[in-house]
């Protein structure tokens, strides 16, 4: 990955993996994004052995910094790659569309969210999750809870993250031409937007944590980092600059920093808001790691590697399916594994169970992508007719 100085770095448009995917696309961002949303999946499961070593542990940001800011990135890329084919048009036709198809995600998010808590409840089974699910108040006033749902006042558990994206893919269609235009501007409006992102929230009646888990007003300058990485790249003169080289190390002593940090001063929880409105120090940990991981995306070890986990590529390539999948295998994992057991044993009943959460997502994305893959059978039968 590559960034204008003091952003985020990605590849450069037009690059090497770009290249070798074809249609514009990444191979690292896709594997970057089937990653992610694989430690999405496994963050979820409160008995996971494998979250405790994911970005989170040793880090104040974690994997929705990285899913939110390769959305950006992806969407950049898909609004150029429509602008540069069929016009402004269609690019923006698009966008509108994907709106839909987000939301329509959303509701099947929250709908399959809710059946998993009644199903549980029904059955007696894993009370902490139907708390978390929202099930009970639900049942108790559904046609107001399904009105609040609809119009995003209430979003269910796992579901939360969508709403905002439909805001941002709403406004790619605007802020990507400004990025294009007049880079600065784009970052200094968004810097604005961010600084500005509680009173905008209470202004909005949505600075309650119940309602949304992620103020979209703080969160919008992770999505407008990621498309300033894919429309505005620095060259690679500066890269082997010796400025560059004094970045990376500054980038590897605050990544260190901020693990010290996380691991042995912070002993105590950090409030929910500070993720909620994006907080700065989450900001300045994502940039040093992502710097760091653009690094590595220059010398081709990321290409490599996902050359080599085709599997977790295919996860990336089908984000919006896996995403929604993964909730319910999150859910169905974590209710199968036993919690009774501690110590080593539980360790391994927990490494069991994400093996399971892995493999279930991998069969999902292979699958749905070889079923997108396969030609309707009515439009071959139909051109085979004329």
């Amino acid at each position: 990955m590559q960034s204008r100085p003091g952003h985020p770095a990605t590849r450069p448009a037009g690059g090497h993996a770009d290249r070798e995917t074809g249609g514009g696309r990444s191979i690292e961002v896709d594997f970057f994004r089937g990653i992610v949303l694989i430690v999405i999946v496994l963050d979820h499961i409160p008995g996971s052995t494998l979250s405790h070593l994911m970005l989170h542990a040793y880090a104040l940001c974690d994997s929705a910094e990285v899913f939110v800011f390769l959305g950006g990135y992806a969407s950049a890329a898909a609004y150029t790659a429509v602008l540069a084919g069929r016009g402004e048009g269609a690019a923006k036709m698009r966008f509108f569309k994907r709106c839909w198809e987000i939301y329509r995600a959303y509701l099947l998010t929250a709908v399959l969210t809710l059946a998993s808590g009644a199903i549980l409840a029904l059955l007696h089974l894993n009370p902490p999750m139907v708390e978390l699910t929202g099930w009970q108040p639900f049942a108790a006033q559904p046609l107001h809870a399904a009105l609040d749902i609809a119009v995003l006042r209430r979003q269910p558990y796992l579901s939360s993250v969508l709403p905002m994206y439909v805001m941002f893919a709403l406004c790619v269609p605007f802020a990507v031409p400004l990025a294009r235009r007049s880079p600065l501007t784009a970052l200094t409006l968004s810097l604005a937007i961010w600084a500005l992102a509680r009173p905008l929230a209470a202004f909005f009646s949505i600075d309650d944590m119940a309602d949304w888990a992620f103020n979209p007003f703080a969160w919008q300058l992770m999505f407008v980092l990621g498309m300033l990485c894919r429309v505005q790249p620095i060259g690679e003169r500066f890269h082997t600059s010796r400025a560059a080289r004094w970045l990376t190390w500054f980038a590897v002593a605050a990544a260190l920093s901020f693990a010290i940090v996380k691991l042995f001063v912070l002993t105590q929880p950090i409030p929910g808001s500070f993720k909620q409105n994006l907080s700065p120090d989450r900001v300045i940990n994502f940039i040093v790691i992502a710097w760091l991981a653009a690094q590595f995306v220059r010398m081709g070890s990321i290409a490599w590697l996902a050359r080599r986990l085709p599997a977790v590529v295919t996860v990336g390539r089908t984000g919006l399916v896996c995403f929604v999948a993964g909730t319910v295998v999150s859910l169905v994992v974590d209710t199968a594994t036993p919690h009774m057991f501690h110590g080593f044993r539980g360790v391994l009943i927990g490494l069991g169970g994400d093996l399971v959460a892995i493999g279930a997502v991998l069969m999902i994305a292979r699958g749905w992508q070889g079923w997108k893959s396969q030609p309707p059978r009515a439009a071959t039968h139909g051109a085979g007719c004329g």
